[in-house]
């Protein structure tokens, strides 16, 4: 644990500067620049609004901030992952000559993928404005909320990342499983027991997408907060935020023991 945080100490500037970098190469030859940011998730937003309103008839409240919070919470999640995976491999031409701690590699890539979405979700603030959504003091809860995330996708990151490089193809699959997912995780629809509309999802398999689906669990919450000015569930957030603990102890203790192993493989 020690090693870990002296070696953030020592890298993180190299991690912010390249983070910087892969976002102004990002936007380089784009008329709009980081406006793709914002408009990549609206667009989705707008198309999953009109399925889920006009087609479906689904009547659920502030539904245009509904959906752009779990977009842009989903979007950092798969970004990062399934980035990571090929992470060590992609910059083989650092790896091989340079000695860097890999998982700064996978900071690098959160960093950028964070940094957009907090753009967007300035936008989010825009839209609770509009929609005249009542703001209270449990908007604070958001921050628990978003390091449980990050320390979620920082192990679980980490972790691919380390078997990215042996494994050819955990890519392909984690973008299958990642696609999979998404349709599960209430990122366009309200999971509850007892659904409005033609379908209904039964209330134990209700309970197992929001509590045991962290993305979706936190998605939930952070909606919860923002939108809806309820409680969050404190026991299941310290839970998930247990999980991305050991998942992130984990992960760097694999690329410690074994990043001797990457040059040779790569």
């Amino acid at each position: 644990m020690g090693r870990f945080f002296r070696d953030i100490k020592k890298y993180y500037k190299y991690a912010i500067y390249s983070g910087r970098a892969g976002l102004k190469a990002e936007v380089a030859n784009s008329r709009l620049s980081w406006l793709w940011w914002i408009l990549d998730p609206l667009l989705f937003m707008i198309i999953y609004w009109f399925l889920s309103q006009i087609v479906f008839g689904q009547r659920t409240r502030y539904y245009m901030v509904f959906v752009f919070i779990g977009l842009n919470m989903w979007d950092f999640f798969q970004k990062s992952i399934v980035t990571n995976v090929r992470v060590v491999t992609n910059n083989s031409s650092i790896v091989t000559k340079v000695y860097l701690p890999k998982f700064i590699l996978v900071l690098i890539e959160m960093f950028k993928y964070g940094f957009r979405m907090a753009i967007a979700f300035g936008l989010v603030g825009v839209m609770m404005i509009l929609y005249r959504v009542r703001i209270t003091w449990k908007i604070l809860s958001v921050f628990p909320i978003f390091f449980a995330l990050f320390l979620l996708v920082f192990g679980i990151s980490c972790i691919v990342a380390h078997f990215g490089v042996f494994i050819e193809d955990l890519q392909n699959v984690a973008a299958v499983g990642m696609r999979l997912l998404f349709y599960i995780s209430g990122v366009f629809y309200e999971i509850e027991p007892k659904l409005k509309g033609i379908s209904r999802i039964p209330g134990m398999l209700a309970d197992i997408m929001i509590q045991w689906n962290p993305i979706s669990f936190l998605i939930t919450q952070c909606r919860e907060a923002l939108i809806y000015a309820g409680n969050i569930n404190l026991t299941m957030l310290c839970f998930w935020m247990a999980v991305g603990f050991l998942l992130s102890a984990i992960g760097v203790f694999l690329i410690y023991k074994y990043e001797k192993d990457y040059v040779k493989v790569i």
